[in-house]
């Protein structure tokens, strides 16, 4: 498959550009490439035009898919196979097999400056119908628009997640007194920072709770993720985490990071740093 990272040619000529799409984005060149290369995020954060994605294979030249679209879809899934040069600072998304099969969709990134990539995207399909040309072009570059909003909120998010978790790596974890029991419930849920962490402080089941409200895979935000059966979903990749011992729910390993104890004393609510492991 290595043979694939070349994408020097042009575009297959047999193809017609139907529209095009450009764009500046708020995040450096090299956090687009990433997102780029991660193939992972699209049925979760894109689910309203990804159901569900099987890797084939994958390496510095790029990663090709399955795809399916829509649920229960299977039988129209798609083979996508995504190309890259990060030397000429451009990429193919190729449709290989399924619905849209021969059409490339070829993207091109103009770093601007440390926080700022141009994006430049032209559509090429096995059509040469005007009438059929605007309406494919049309379609492409609303979904497109879609996309690329949620890849840049994702990419902004996670830039200053990263920049938080590096100011905030000598934080204190003093107790933090959050004040009456009874007022702290009718506010609930509730994030707090605690220790340089963010935390999300709830009730289940009569329980108080609190739980890490950053992924630790991607750092995605889980501020508002839903309870599930005692667990949460990140809403970047799915990586699923069990809310009252941080570990994964879903087999992929990772660990939220370690809450706080949560204690009622005299009527206050206090989070104070959990007992070190044995």
């Amino acid at each position: 498959m290595g043979e694939r990272a070349d994408i020097s040619r042009l575009p297959d000529p047999r193809l017609t550009v139907a529209g095009r799409y450009d764009r500046v984005v708020a995040a450096g060149v090299g956090r687009v490439w990433e997102n780029v290369l991660d193939w992972e995020h699209l049925p979760a954060l894109h689910h309203g035009q990804f159901h569900s994605i099987d890797l084939l294979d994958s390496g510095p030249w790029g990663w090709r898919a399955s795809v399916v679209n829509q649920p229960g879809d299977v039988a129209r899934a798609q083979v996508i196979e995504v190309r890259i040069d990060r030397d000429a600072g451009r990429y193919c998304s190729a449709t290989v097999e399924g619905p849209g099969a021969g059409s490339e969709i070829w993207t091109t990134l103009t770093p601007l400056s440390a926080d700022r990539t141009a994006v430049a995207v032209t559509f090429h399909v096995a059509e040469d119908r005007p009438e059929r040309l605007a309406r494919i072009g049309e379609r492409y570059v609303a979904i497109y628009a879609g996309l690329w909003d949620e890849d840049e909120a994702m990419m902004v998010h996670r830039e200053r997640a990263l920049a938080n978790r590096r100011r905030s790596s000598a934080a204190s974890v003093e107790p933090l007194n959050l004040g009456p029991l009874s007022s702290l419930l009718t506010t609930l849920p509730r994030l707090v920072e605690f220790g340089g962490e963010r935390f999300r402080l709830l009730a289940l089941e009569g329980e108080l709770i609190a739980h890490a409200a950053t992924c630790p895979h991607w750092l995605g935000p889980l501020d508002d993720a839903t309870v599930e059966d005692g667990c949460i979903r990140c809403p970047w990749h799915d990586y699923r985490f069990d809310i009252r011992t941080g570990a994964s729910a879903d087999g992929r390993g990772l660990v939220l990071a370690r809450a706080p104890r949560v204690s009622v004393e005299t009527g206050d609510v206090i989070l104070s740093a959990a007992p070190a492991f044995p």
